[in-house]
């Protein structure tokens, strides 16, 4: 069994209807999905906001490469292009952290760092992580509250609340 946490994110087109479509395509195995928030983009490339939420899943046979190939089919479908790094993008979806049976799952190939690493300094990705698992942990870094409070009081600053999922 592996649970998952992924991170969604849109700022292209439809950015609902692609977050919404990345939820469908994972409802089979569905667990959990944050709010969506309305953020200013992250990265130095000047482009339009985001839309970003998170989505906990669970399947007993899925591995992490699973978790990578079935978000980056998502990802493909929406037409995403890779272009430039951090630039705008139809889909996001980044595996932030996988648990096995064993427990955390850890990875160091360039295609799937786990847990991802931006996540510690990322409050689009922790704040809607906490909203759906208050008492969620990243593995190697500790209570997922303590690292948006570790961001600092103007960390949610421009984050929005979106529109729902």
């Amino acid at each position: 069994m592996t649970r998952a946490v992924l991170s969604l994110g849109s700022n292209l087109g439809d950015r609902l209807a692609h977050l919404r479509a990345a939820v469908t395509g994972f409802a089979d195995v569905l667990v959990a999905v944050s709010p969506v928030y309305e953020t200013a983009p992250w990265g130095g490339v000047e482009q339009d906001d985001f839309l970003n939420a998170v989505i906990v899943v669970d399947d007993a046979g899925a591995d992490a490469w699973a978790w990578l190939r079935r978000g980056q089919a998502l990802e493909d479908a929406s037409g995403r292009v890779r272009e430039v790094r951090w630039g705008p993008r139809t889909l996001d979806v980044d595996v932030v952290t996988v648990t096995g049976d064993d427990g955390p799952v850890h990875s160091d190939h360039p295609d799937l760092q786990l847990p991802h690493p931006g996540t510690p300094a990322r409050a689009t990705v922790l704040r809607p992580w906490l909203d759906v698992d208050p008492a969620a942990v990243l593995p190697g870094h500790g209570p997922v509250a303590d690292l948006l409070a570790g961001l600092g009081p103007d960390a949610e600053t421009g984050m929005r609340p979106g529109p729902e999922l």
